[in-house]
């Protein structure tokens, strides 16, 4: 029986009764186990596999992953040149119901060439704000100043454009950021809003929000300089302040985080607002309303606020349960003599990767003359 035929064969296997690739349900498992979809907010979140890629063996991706904020135009291009398997989007692209896809939607655009291509996409959004050492927690580690970047960590370049007065955007550049427990501000933390029990074992500090209570006031300009260094040094800090101060006459004892929009954390169904809100954005009233009750507002645009978490935290702790779960999967795929999918299980190798493309729509054009 020739080559041809049996790839043919498999071919035709494949599209008649299609499944996933066996790496990419790792992956699935894998994520499922760091931050646990029962975490998630589903009152309005839509987290889990939005695009199951139907596995094709003889043109099939390698065993790796790309992780992103946002699944735009250029990380599918990005992901299709490097031939993943799985994207991880924190975003989900798929947020509510679709009753048709077509190439008029750009975002439908993009999960129709993915699904072509046979990556699949998976989405864990707000079970990453929720579950303990995430997106949350990682926020407070900026504010409290207990990470400091490491070498690879870059300032955004300032380039100049046709424009007289201001440079091209600037946008952060998260880097790879390490603990640094010697110069933390000590501090108190606590959930905001707890996730509703039973929380699974070990995560019963799950929940949305963080509240950072410092044991003696900090300046806000110490807590600024820990926030821009922690998310990639901005070329701007949008902040809002109480009318009557300055930024140097404020002390903060109290700092809420919350990832992305977090309006709806910080200010609703809390006692007392914190003295400074850091979120990604805030809407106008509401900036208002709590600067009108001695808070400052930090609000980055959206994503910024999140992205630096996959290059410092997400990447490693993914690319380490990921092994373990891809070496399970390979001995129990080993096990059962299926000489179809052999080839695929005799392949340990696997990498986890960021996306060099994924970036904040927002950028900052810098005054320079």
């Amino acid at each position: 029986m020739s080559r041809v035929f049996l790839a043919q064969r498999r071919l035709f296997s494949a599209m008649s009764a299609p499944i996933s690739s066996p790496f990419t349900r790792a992956v699935v498992s894998s994520m499922k186990k760091l931050y646990p979809e029962s975490l998630a907010d589903k009152s309005f979140d839509n987290t889990g596999l939005l695009l199951e890629a139907p596995f094709n063996q003889a043109r099939r991706q390698r065993n790796s992953v790309l992780l992103t904020i946002d699944l735009t135009k250029a990380v599918a291009d990005e992901a299709i040149a490097r031939k993943v398997s799985v994207v991880v989007a924190y975003h989900p692209i798929i947020f509510r119901g679709l009753k048709s896809l077509t190439f008029n939607d750009t975002q439908q655009q993009s999960l129709l060439r993915l699904a072509q291509e046979g990556i699949s996409v998976y989405s864990p959004h707000t079970a990453v704000d929720a579950t303990p050492g995430g997106m949350g927690d990682w926020l407070c580690d900026i504010v409290t100043g207990a990470i400091a970047p490491s070498s690879t960590t870059t300032t955004p370049e300032i380039t100049s454009s046709s424009s007289k007065s201001y440079s091209a955007p600037a946008y952060p550049q998260p880097g790879t950021v390490s603990p640094s427990p010697s110069t933390t501000i000590a501090h108190v933390k606590t959930t905001i809003h707890p996730s509703p029990q039973p929380t699974p074992a070990g995560l019963e500090d799950a929940g949305m929000g963080r509240l950072v209570t410092f044991n003696e006031p900090q300046t806000l300009t110490t807590i600024v300089d820990n926030i821009a260094r922690g998310v990639g040094s901005p070329a701007g800090i949008p902040i809002a302040i109480p009318q009557s101060a300055s930024v140097d006459s404020i002390k903060i004892r109290t700092v809420g985080v919350c990832p992305g929009s977090g309006s709806s954390i910080l200010l609703k169904g809390v006692s007392q607002i914190p003295d400074l809100l850091f979120t990604g954005e805030m809407s106008h009233h509401e900036t208002l309303f709590a600067i009108e009750n001695g808070s400052v507002v930090v609000a980055l645009a959206h994503s910024n606020t999140e992205r630096g978490y996959l290059s410092a935290v997400m990447r490693e702790k993914l690319e380490g349960t990921l092994k373990q779960e891809w070496e399970d999967t390979r001995k129990e795929g080993l096990g059962a003599k299926s000489e179809e999918l052999k080839d695929i299980y005799e392949d340990a190798d696997l990498e986890v990767h960021v996306s060099e493309k994924d970036r904040d729509p927002f950028g900052i054009m810098v005054k320079t003359s």
